[in-house]
């Protein structure tokens, strides 16, 4: 229900658009008027450079998207797992891999692509990441386990220290997807740097963005180098094509890394900027009965994008299906579908919480580790106590990602502040 003081926005208010600063073009010219448009060129090397030292590594190599990144992560623990693949067959080769349960599916893809299983772990209240308890769960069911997709969802950091304590205790290997936390901090260290193998993004709505491209992030030359080669169809060094490996058309352009080289001196205005909304969220909701999407204080995020989470007692009538969603309003309650629509009948972009992966068709069979109650290991599940265990289904329930575009003006943020009330009233 909108009240009619709230006037539709005239121009759309996005959920995280690109925010262009003027000198990407300058090195995105240059490139052109060079002619070095490909693979290989200055703007590549020089983010390369600047990003590994902006986080604190010694190797980036830059990707044509964050998804490539974390494949070649995934295959590259694969074989130092289980040695090299024979021709045809993953590196994985049907082993499971421990992973995060709310988050986008190119976190999860690439562990099907190399023929692993995931096993979903269930996310805690505190991040909205991984809860460590649960993937504590996991190893005593499952102790064969060598390999945990970590990720730090909407940028903030993850628990990490607990985390990497019990990969440790069970002899596993950590790919830490930070594609949505550039630039957070966890007690003082960047994200991109904690687990065995790093990725981040540079998609379209990311902190920076390249429009597209990727990179992986690590301490050892040795993997550096094996990236380089897989990305760029495993190529050997003779005068001919040479092949000897599969290998993957998934390097970066010059022209996509001359946008990135001209988003990078920003990132910390950006990161500003997303922090201002999320406070002014923050202060607006103060007398709603929701909560921000929260953080530890051990972590500084990012803020990449900000989310509510509605008060279970406040939360009217919803049901949602595979590909679409109903409620009922009630007075003084109201729910994610109701905030959404009202959001987007006056031109502002929301999104519902990223969908559990043990909720998508696609991964309905995979193996789901929650934390409390006995439960049992099941071919599909691992269900402990009742479904109330099930954290990720009911933030996902509950929550939604509010218009965080660093280009909103606070007026702007103010009226959105406003139709979110009034679909409480």
């Amino acid at each position: 229900m909108i009240t009619e003081k709230i006037i539709p926005f005239e121009k759309k208010v996005w959920l995280s658009s690109p925010t262009m600063h003027g000198k990407e073009l300058e090195y995105v010219t240059k490139a052109i008027d060079t002619n070095w448009v490909s693979t290989v060129g200055e703007n590549i090397d020089e983010i390369e450079r600047r990003i590994a030292e902006y986080v604190g590594c010694k190797y980036a190599v830059a990707l044509s998207c964050g998804t490539a990144s974390l494949h070649l992560a995934v295959k590259l623990a694969g074989e130092r797992l289980y040695g090299m693949p024979k021709a045809g067959e993953g590196t994985l080769r049907g082993h499971r891999v421990f992973c995060a349960d709310m988050t986008f599916d190119a976190t999860v893809n690439p562990i099907a692509y190399e023929n692993g299983e995931a096993v979903f772990i269930d996310t805690e209240y505190d991040t909205w990441n991984m809860d460590p308890n649960a993937l504590e769960k996991a190893f005593e069911i499952y102790p064969d386990v060598r390999l945990v997709m970590l990720v730090h969802l909407y940028g903030t950091p993850a628990k990490i220290d607990e985390i990497r304590a019990i990969c440790k205790k069970n002899g596993a290997l950590i790919i830490e997807d930070a594609a949505e936390s550039l630039g957070a901090t966890y007690k003082g260290r960047q994200t991109g740097t904690f687990g065995d193998y790093n990725a981040i993004s540079f998609n379209g709505n990311k902190i920076i963005t390249g429009s597209a491209g990727g990179m992986f992030l690590t301490d050892s030359k040795a993997d550096a180098e094996k990236v380089r080669k897989w990305s760029t169809q495993s190529r050997e060094a003779a005068p001919w094509y040479q092949h000897e490996e599969i290998g993957y058309n998934y390097r970066m352009s010059n022209i996509v890394a001359g946008v990135v080289r001209g988003q990078i001196p920003y990132l910390a205005e950006h990161i500003a900027q997303k922090k201002a909304i999320y406070e002014r969220y923050k202060a607006g909701f103060k007398d709603l009965p929701v909560q921000m999407n929260p953080y530890t204080p051990d972590s500084e995020p990012n803020f990449w994008l900000s989310c509510l989470l509605i008060c279970p007692e406040a939360m009217c009538k919803q049901v949602r299906g595979d590909n679409d969603a109903a409620y009922i309003k009630e007075s003084g309650k109201s729910c994610p579908t109701e905030i959404l629509e009202a959001l987007a009948s006056c031109n502002a972009e929301g999104r519902p919480i990223w969908k559990p992966m043990h909720l998508q068709p696609i991964y309905r069979t995979n193996p789901f580790i929650t934390v409390s109650g006995s439960g049992r290991a099941g071919s599909n599940a691992y269900i402990a106590g009742d479904k109330t265990a099930d954290i990720g289904a009911d933030i996902f329930s509950r929550g939604l990602c509010l218009p965080s575009d660093n280009k909103m003006t606070a007026a702007e943020q103010d009226a959105v502040i406003e139709i979110v009330k009034s679909c409480f009233a």
